[in-house]
């Protein structure tokens, strides 16, 4: 399916989609997206990470727009340093979906994100970060989890592969809150909802352009709903198979520089 030559916005997931295994952007993908840059397009990162964990990365790249950042909960602008737009996830309601997917598949292991730009990520005993290069802060018991507001919790099975966890705590939590696959070892629940495809048009509106004039470009199903609102959606090669069958169009992976494969196409 060709695509226009000309998006207004260029939406990208970090972890898989960017960023290279080792959270840096190629050279070759920073020329791309200055080429589409010099075309009027605007860089829009849309990521799973809370502001804390992005805000060293943007610095070191030079981003200083608006980032979609905690799965859609919350809009932090990097030019100013401040949190636009923040929605957190009710901590009752939090706790009591855990109860119902524990009482679904058996204990997990939880995690949450709090909300802010120096909210901490906190672990309870026997989870283990996906990332081990984002900082977290280890609890004694599940209950200190919920000692501040949060936007998000993280949740882990001792034998569930991903897929079968996220789709059990889909059917135990209902409208408690919404459920996303967003990397291996990552099923989070955020407030219902609430995605990327909804944090993508409210950093549209706050840029002042149309979503559906955005290129997508993602990995794991948490990006479904930004392909949804955007205009064309492109999934890198080693996507999660539901990502690559919605996508318009798939490119080469993220270490193979499938992000500026597509930019230099499109705005050359």
């Amino acid at each position: 399916m060709p695509i226009r030559p000309v998006h207004a916005l260029v939406a990208t997931d970090l972890d898989g989609t960017l960023l290279r295994r080792d959270d840096t952007v190629s050279p070759r993908t920073r020329a791309a997206l200055a080429l589409a840059a010099r075309a009027g397009a605007r860089h829009l990162v849309v990521t799973g990470r809370p502001v804390p964990g992005v805000r060293g990365l943007l610095a070191g790249l030079g981003y200083r727009g608006p980032v979609v950042c905690g799965q859609g909960t919350q809009l932090y602008d990097a030019g100013t340093g401040r949190l636009v737009h923040a929605i957190t996830l009710d901590r009752e309601a939090a706790d009591s979906a855990l109860g119902k997917i524990e009482a679904q598949v058996g204990p997990v292991f939880a995690a949450v994100d709090q909300d802010g730009v120096e909210g901490r990520t906190l672990i309870e005993p026997g989870y283990l970060m996906p990332h081990p290069t984002l900082p977290a802060q280890r609890t004694r018991h599940r209950h200190e989890l919920w000692s501040a507001p949060v936007v998000k919790v993280l949740i882990r099975h001792p034998g569930l592969g991903d897929d079968a966890l996220a789709e059990a705590a889909r059917t135990a939590v209902g409208d408690l809150a919404s459920v996303t696959l967003s990397g291996p070892g990552t099923v989070e629940l955020q407030p219902f909802g609430v995605d990327k495809g909804s944090g993508l048009a409210l950093a549209a509106d706050f840029l002042g352009v149309d979503a559906r004039e955005a290129i997508a470009f993602g990995d794991m199903p948490n990006d479904l709903p930004m392909f949804r609102a955007a205009g064309y959606g492109v999934a890198m090669a080693d996507a999660h198979p539901d990502l690559r069958a919605a996508a318009d169009e798939v490119t080469s992976s993220n270490e193979a520089d499938g992000v500026a494969e597509v930019l230099e196409r499109v705005f050359r």
